[in-house]
């Protein structure tokens, strides 16, 4: 069994309850009853996404047949929320900077994102629950142990998480390559939070619609818009320029 995952009934919920670093939880999608409503409330009280699944699957993921109907990815790192990091960076007298990932499923570029954030001087990473990519040991490497080194905000709605951002007074920016404004024409130095969105489909329409505005990176060429992991590390490095 990988060291970083747990399996069976009683192994997982004591890992829960204890309040371990629990990514993610797969139930087998037939299971009824006591227990599943059990595995299904103390996921939601702690916002651990959860996933039904067929038992194959379980099967694969324990490499046993002994799972019990349950199997938990242990976490390498700890989650927190913005609603408890932002006052910490303001109490802290840090002007806070976080990059929302909008559905980035990919491990390799949400590494190469927290890498960036790292360097660039961002205070966290925003993630849903649902549709985001998991920490993972080539994600520690993709990201040079970034990951484990900056603070994760898992969120259960990316909508929700902006709109408090918003209330504590952090200004929001959709990257959108049809912004009519590029990353130098807007003002970063205070309180901000970009949203990068996914490879295929970009920031999604309700996060632009909540967002204050929209940011472009210019180009010369009509070509295809930039790799989401390059596109983060520029604009993370024109919010650099401005603050330093």
């Amino acid at each position: 069994m990988d060291s970083t995952t747990i399996y069976g009934r009683n192994p997982v919920i004591e890992a829960i309850e204890k309040g371990k670093k629990i990514e993610k939880v797969f139930l087998q999608n037939n299971l009824t009853g006591e227990f599943e409503v059990q595995v299904r409330n103390a996921c939601e009280e702690r916002n651990i996404p959860l996933t039904k699944v067929p038992p194959r699957k379980l099967n694969d993921l324990s490499r046993s047949h002994n799972h019990q109907g349950i199997v938990a990815y242990i976490s390498p790192v700890s989650y927190t929320t913005v609603s408890e990091l932002i006052p910490k960076l303001k109490q802290d007298g840090k002007v806070p900077l976080l990059v929302v990932l909008d559905g980035v499923t990919d491990v390799r570029n949400m590494g190469a994102i927290a890498r960036s954030a790292k360097v660039f001087g961002a205070h966290a990473i925003v993630v849903p629950a649902k549709g985001s990519a998991r920490v993972s040991e080539e994600m520690v490497k993709s990201s040079a142990g970034a990951i484990l080194d900056i603070p994760l905000c898992r969120e259960n709605s990316i909508p929700v998480a902006l709109e408090t951002m918003q209330m504590m007074d952090v200004k929001i920016y959709a990257s959108d390559i049809n912004a009519t404004k590029t990353i130098a024409e807007q003002d970063l130095k205070g309180p901000t939070a970009i949203i990068m969105g996914s490879e295929n489909k970009g920031v999604s329409r309700k996060a632009i619609q909540i967002a204050d505005d929209s940011i472009k990176i210019p180009q010369v060429d009509s070509f295809d818009s930039l790799n989401v992991s390059v596109a983060a590390g520029i604009i993370l490095y024109e919010v650099l320029l401005q603050r330093v």
